[in-house]
């Protein structure tokens, strides 16, 4: 099991997560109290290693703006996290995360049309797109994992749901922001607790 770690602001934040085994970082640039700049991201990947996938969260932002703080800031990844058609971003070369918002199984249907490298399933957005913190209907995408490779589970996980929701699931990589957070911030303890328990051995459902 692959675990993202999202949200990131501080180069301290980065190296925990990576130092307890988080496989990608994730830095957002839109909208968001978590929000970063492209010289802010650049200063933290410097220091990362070349395995962690460093991903850029983006909602709705165009295909210019994105390269140039991909290229600033040394992302690896681009999530779209908005309305975006992930076809009109294929010249980045970068490989692109698409979320999509579960709400009923028409929205698993949609899987299959859409061309991204990693499809990444998600609660429904609130303030803002992502990082609310809510879970969806898991039982929706139950074992979705076993007939897609590329499926990314986000929306509402924590140290203490992540062993459930994974082993339902079964996806490549699991993602957490405000689930590993304490009064706003990243804390560590969590961090290391959620990622313990999402790469020990799936509790059986």
């Amino acid at each position: 099991m692959k675990v993202k770690i999202c949200g990131i602001q501080t180069t301290e934040a980065a190296l925990n997560a990576v130092e307890n085994g988080a496989d990608a970082l994730g830095f957002v640039f839109a909208r968001s109290k978590r929000q970063i700049t492209k010289l802010e991201a650049r200063n933290i990947v410097a220091v990362l290693p070349d395995s962690v996938w460093k991903v850029g969260v983006f909602v709705n932002t165009n295909v210019a703006e994105i390269k140039q703080i991909a290229e600033t800031a040394g992302l690896t990844h681009i999530q779209l996290h908005g309305d975006e058609n992930p076809a009109d971003y294929r010249l980045l070369r970068l490989p692109l995360i698409k979320a999509v918002s579960v709400t009923s199984p028409e929205d698993l249907k949609k899987l299959d049309d859409i061309e991204a490298d990693y499809l990444l399933l998600d609660s429904p957005p609130a303030q803002f797109q992502g990082g609310n913190g809510s879970t969806f209907e898991w039982e929706l995408a139950k074992a979705i994992g076993k007939s897609k490779t590329n499926i990314i589970l986000a929306g509402g996980l924590d140290p203490g749901n992540i062993s459930k929701a994974s082993a339902m699931v079964n996806p490549f990589m699991v993602d957490v922001s405000s689930g590993v957070e304490s009064n706003g911030e990243k804390d560590y303890e969590k961090i290391k607790d959620f990622i313990n328990n999402a790469k020990d051995q799936r509790e059986e459902v």
